[in-house]
């Protein structure tokens, strides 16, 4: 596969059906996320961000709209824990092994609890990190949720 990333790699193998979509990436963006959203002419709410979090120090990831922010409070308690924070980005870069705007939910070096905005539900696809700046992978939530082993939950800021 000449686009072959980590992720694309990892959904594959699961069998959960995507296509690549390309675009100009924006290293000067001040949202990875929105700016792929409108490069794509796609909602920022379908376009969908990869966080990683600390919850009471144990790693989590959170994948959300581009255009929502984390509860901290939200995804602590989804994750059962008393306490979230933004994890550091060089902790993020090591735990996933992608860079900062090519962070994918999929083929992450360690596997981490992983949960997906409810919002996920209500759209008919959305995309996700390919795992390189730049590429976007097109697929359905309930692949995504399933794809990933995720939890669903309500943790996006009001």
């Amino acid at each position: 596969m000449a686009k072959g990333t980590p992720a694309t790699v990892a959904v594959a193998r699961l069998g959960c059906p995507f296509a690549l979509i390309e675009y100009n990436y924006d290293p000067a963006a001040d949202s990875v996320g929105l700016a792929a959203a409108e490069a794509l002419g796609e909602p920022a709410s379908r376009v969908f961000k990869t966080l990683l979090i600390e919850a009471d120090g144990k790693p989590v990831c959170a994948v959300l709209p581009s255009d929502r922010a984390v509860s901290m409070k939200r995804i602590a308690a989804a994750a059962g824990a008393k306490a979230a924070k933004m994890m550091p980005v060089p902790a993020a870069e090591r735990l996933t092994g992608y860079k900062v705007g090519a962070i994918s939910p999929f083929g992450q070096r360690k596997a981490v609890p992983t949960f997906v905005e409810e919002a996920a539900a209500g759209e008919p696809y959305l995309f996700v990190n390919g795992g390189r700046r730049g590429l976007q992978m097109r697929m359905a939530p309930g692949d995504l949720v399933r794809g990933l082993g995720a939890t669903v939950a309500g943790f996006a800021a009001d």
